[in-house]
């Protein structure tokens, strides 16, 4: 549904840690599952009857390069809504975006 990449000065280590920390204290009513996977720098949020984010970080060139993808996992029957829906909830992209930025802004700050 959507994809961001930039790069970062910033390590890749520093940069999962901090996803890391965004998402691991995510609670809801819905059941929420963060996976990470630090050796190929990838971190994945799925949560609520439709979204899942997946974060992949890599080193490029003395940077960092951060790639957000989030997808519809909406079982085959309401796939079909989650377009519909996010109609409804104008600015997604925007918000998605922004806190991308924030995110990256964020992570290139030195310590």
């Amino acid at each position: 549904m959507i994809v961001l990449t930039d790069t970062v000065d910033a390590s890749a280590d520093r940069v999962l840690d901090l996803i890391a920390r965004r998402f691991g204290g995510v609670v809801g009513l819905d059941p929420a599952r963060v996976e990470i996977d630090r050796e190929h720098g990838r971190l994945a949020y799925q949560g609520g009857w439709w979204y899942r984010g997946e974060y992949e970080v890599t080193e490029e060139a003395g940077r960092t390069r951060v790639t957000h993808r989030v997808f519809n996992v909406a079982g085959r029957g309401s796939r079909w809504a989650v377009p519909l829906a996010n109609k409804f909830f104008i600015g997604f992209r925007d918000r998605t975006t922004a806190g991308f930025r924030e995110l990256l802004r964020e992570a290139g700050q030195s310590n």
